[in-house]
């Protein structure tokens, strides 16, 4: 059996520096907020190429906390727009929900998956006060285009980059440093993930990350005196000290992430399976490889009984959720065909060639 994904591979060759960090964690005393918590954020900013790095519990909390802490500083209020992709994953939405804010969800390019700036510009009304573009798969959304769309009607850009460490545009702007904020997600299946939930924050504005470092800790920058209505959402110290030792070992993981989906678009070769868009270059860092096909169920038992597993990244459209009733007479055809057409194939980083053969061998003989 190929699995879609074995996290005890994943990590296994971190194993030994995990212990010693654990041992380090133990002998220090000091649990929460301390000294490998501020080494990550300041490492991941650089990472990012940006001025601060906040850890947070998880990408959710990421995204709300962004949202707020602009609420706090005046740039948005309650009740204002925010356009995001309708095919994205819920926790895009369910943060500007949680912020008091509404969400406009939009059909995405049908090449990319990722927010269409035309349809974006159609949508944009005099309460629309920020985009919110997830790099959905890990391919970076137009950038170029929606910085221009918010430059023009004065909006925030506030990026979804939960499956886009590494993601960069060709003049070297990695995602994180490609809009006002960004969120990122930990969580242990991302191509930087930590043992546990985990998310950060990443802008240039000093203001903006002082409000989220003061939300993340129950609205406090000082011990017992609270500026703001906060909650507590603080990158685990234990968590910040395992994803250090990830870091540096990122870029070699996106290069063979891209190295196995070359593979794939190279060798596949069945008019029954729509390959992904790839330009090919260094930006993408294929967190999922997606298939598309219009016998989605059938093909998956087909690499199941072969031994191959896959997943669908998702079966259910936002605004086809039991959560959004208020969505559901709303109509993206679009975005409801992807949601039955994707398959995600096995693409992390321990894959062999061999593996990788073998599941395009199978793809190839899927028989119509």
């Amino acid at each position: 059996m190929i699995p879609f994904l074995d996290l005890h591979k994943v990590n296994e060759p971190f194993e030994p520096d995990f212990r010693d960090r654990m041992q380090r964690f133990l002998d220090k005393g000091w649990y929460i907020l301390g000294e490998e918590t501020a080494a990550f954020e300041t490492e991941f900013a650089a990472y990012c190429g940006t001025e601060h790095a906040v850890g947070v519990a998880n990408g959710l909390d990421a995204l709300t906390l962004i949202l707020r802490a602009y609420i706090e500083l005046g740039r948005l209020q309650a009740g204002d727009e925010v356009i995001v992709a309708a095919n994205t994953y819920i926790a895009s939405i369910l943060a500007v929900k949680q912020a008091g804010l509404v969400p406009v969800p939009v059909e995405p390019d049908q090449a990319s998956f990722n927010l269409d700036p035309s349809r974006v510009e159609a949508r944009i009304t005099p309460r629309t006060k920020a985009l919110l573009p997830v790099h959905l798969y890990g391919q970076l959304c137009d950038m170029p285009r929606l910085r221009e769309l918010a430059s023009r009607h004065g909006l925030l850009i506030v990026e979804d980059a939960a499956q886009a460490h590494g993601a960069r545009e060709a003049s070297g702007r990695k995602a994180g440093n490609l809009g006002d904020a960004a969120g990122f997600s930990f969580y242990p299946t991302k191509n930087l993930g930590a043992l546990g939930d985990a998310g950060a924050v990443t802008t240039n504005d000093p203001q903006l990350a002082r409000v989220v470092r003061s939300l993340r800790n129950y609205g406090s920058e000082t011990k017992y005196y609270n500026d703001y209505i906060g909650i507590n959402s603080r990158l685990d110290e234990l968590q910040a000290a395992f994803l250090r030792v990830k870091l540096p070992h990122l870029d070699d993981e996106n290069t063979r992430r891209r190295a196995i989906a070359r593979q794939y678009l190279s060798d596949i070769r069945n008019p029954l399976v729509v390959l992904p868009a790839y330009d090919g270059s260094d930006g993408h860092v294929f967190h999922q490889f997606i298939i598309r096909c219009n016998e989605r169920a059938r093909l998956q038992a087909f690499l199941l009984e072969n031994g191959v597993q896959t997943q669908i990244h998702y079966p259910v459209a936002p605004h086809r959720q039991k959560a959004l009733p208020e969505w559901h007479r709303l109509s993206f055809p679009l975005t409801e065909v992807l949601h039955e057409e994707v398959l995600s194939l096995p693409i992390c980083g321990y894959l062999h060639e061999g593996d990788v053969a073998v599941i395009v061998d199978l793809l190839n003989q899927f028989p119509g």
